[in-house]
């Protein structure tokens, strides 16, 4: 997700006292199925009935009204039931029983991150990954360095019983509260990617269920084709139900660091020689902040702590509306075959930071276990969830931005649209397109480096509706300024709602993903929320 925050618990507090907060609560879809359910014999010709699984059924309106909803909060769509299934066999019989009905569709769903409804199905069956049993299952094999995990499971889970191991895995998301198989039917992005590529580029065999509802076993060498189809497939082509995940050395301890710039062009110099260079930091990431002193969205979003400041008066006399912070992490341990010592952490920081060009003194660094910082997205979720404001809208945008365009978009965009900033933090940073495998389904801006853009839209614990839809206008707004100035992007998380757009954003790639889906999914079953097909489509 959108998956990329970091700590701004400040922002949170903030928030949730706005006095901008109105007796008008917000309604959470824009976009909502308000109508009753059908009891399920008269929904799908009984086709319901003779499903028989191990775990259950739940027709309840707590259930399907939890599984309407999403991270996003705009839309909602009702489900006919939650199915809450005991393994991936079940989920093969849940998927077998919909090819007995002409309307049925099936979504999984994971921890309810979505940001558009990509995990819904209206009059559907949404399936709870999160219940399955195998998901308390994570099994690491320290001799061959993987882990074989549940698609249901938690990152943070993973995370937890690798480190008790001496082991993690390599590349991350942000927010670790996210399942396995969510983030792989994506991509999985975070400040590791630079290096070991995504998530989907970090796991070596799956087990899927397809929609033909077929328990397959596929890796890059058995069943290869969907493998590759599955990941960051966006649940077009099975269900995730295992993944065998790459490991690593767990480091003991991190150093954070954070270094500020006024241009643009020497914030991505030198993020670019960072994730280009042999010799460098195991994180990188930055972001955009406005250039004042709005607790929300300025200076005081940089620090690290609360025994640091941002002191302004280091900054040029002549700077933009906005500024630019690169975010990096270096690990360091007692075991220094694997990473840096604690002995000579400080020398090789300085040694990396010596080849930047950041404002000397605007720099914040914290130490911190190996741990601390992978969950640090968790604090801002249960200061978030306290203040009320988790549980607003939060009409996200992520995408890829091409080099060749993200000058541009950095004038246009950070420096005019979002000059006031979005109430949340505004992520951009590079990556490289030779960490990731052109075979799975993800589609990429051109070139090696492109970048990515997260602007993770924070409300007040009260909005109106107005607000919330002046969020997605600004959205759009920025949508079509990219189309019109022909940038090369692509939305990461994607939302289309007409095939033709679908078709653009896959490009030459689309008659590729047809393939995949007329081979592995050719009903249309499953994850119907993308809106990328429909149930027994004709293409």
């Amino acid at each position: 997700m959108r998956h990329h925050i970091f700590l701004f618990a400040c922002t949170i507090a903030l928030l949730a006292s706005s006095s901008l907060v109105s007796a008008e609560v917000v309604k959470h879809s824009f976009h909502n199925d308000t109508d009753s359910i059908p009891e399920p014999e008269k929904q799908d010709d009984g086709v319901l009935k003779d499903l028989d699984i191990e775990g259950n059924i739940d027709y309840g309106l707590n259930a399907t009204g939890l599984t309407s909803k999403d991270f996003g909060g705009i839309y909602a769509d009702k489900p006919l039931a939650l199915i809450r299934p005991a393994g991936a066999d079940d989920v093969a019989r849940v998927i077998r029983q919909a090819l007995h009905s002409p309307t049925l569709t099936v979504a999984a769903r994971g921890n309810g991150h979505s940001i558009s409804g990509q995990a819904m199905a209206k009059h559907g069956l949404v399936i709870d990954m999160k219940s399955m049993s195998d998901n308390n299952r994570i099994d690491v094999n320290k001799t061959s360095m993987y882990a074989d995990v549940g698609g249901g499971a938690l990152w943070a889970d993973v995370l937890k019983s690798c480190v008790a191991h001496g082991v993690a895995p390599k590349s991350w998301t942000d927010y670790l509260e996210l399942t396995v198989g969510g983030t792989l039917s994506n991509a999985g992005v975070s400040g590791q990617a630079f290096r070991y590529g995504p998530q989907t580029s970090t796991v070596t065999e799956l087990e899927v269920v397809t929609g033909n509802g077929e328990k397959t076993v596929c890796s890059n060498s058995q069943n290869s084709e969907l493998f590759f189809s599955v990941l960051g497939g966006l649940g077009q082509f099975g269900i995730i139900t295992r993944a065998r995940v790459l490991l690593q050395t767990a480091p003991d301890m991190v150093r954070w660091i954070r270094v500020v710039y006024s241009e643009f062009d020497e914030f991505t110099h030198d993020a670019e020689l960072l994730v280009m260079s042999q010799e460098s930091f195991n994180y990188v990431e930055g972001f955009v902040f406005v250039n004042s002193d709005d607790p929300v969205n300025g200076w005081p979003s940089v620090p690290l702590d609360s025994k640091q400041s941002f002191d302004p008066t280091h900054l040029p006399k002549k700077t933009g509306p906005v500024l630019y912070c690169l975010e990096v992490a270096l690990h360091y341990s007692n075991n220094p075959d694997h990473h840096p010592s604690t002995s000579t952490v400080n020398m090789v920081v300085e040694k990396l930071l010596g080849r930047l060009r950041f404002i000397k003194h605007l720099r914040f660094e914290i130490d911190l276990t190996y741990i601390k910082f992978l969950l640090r997205v968790k604090h801002v979720e249960q200061a978030a969830r306290a203040s009320g404001i988790w549980d607003t809208p939060h009409p996200w945008l992520n995408m890829f931005v091409s080099k060749r365009d993200i000058a541009a978009f950095n004038r246009i965009v950070f420096q005019n649209i979002l000059k006031d900033g979005v109430n949340g933090p505004m992520l951009t940073y590079p990556l490289l397109r030779s960490k990731w495998d052109n075979r799975s389904s993800v589609v990429l801006p051109q070139g090696e480096i492109f970048y990515l853009v997260a602007l993770l839209r924070f409300s007040h614990a009260h909005p109106k509706e107005s607000e919330i839809k002046q969020m997605v206008a600004q959205n759009q707004e920025i949508l079509q300024t990219c189309i019109n100035k022909g940038f090369d992007f692509k939305l990461y998380l994607p939302h289309y709602e007409s095939t033709v757009e679908w078709k653009k954003h896959f490009g030459d790639q689309w008659g590729r993903f047809v393939e995949r889906k007329n081979q592995f999914d050719p009903k249309a079953v499953l994850a119907p929320g993308q809106k990328i097909f429909t149930r027994n489509r004709q293409l």
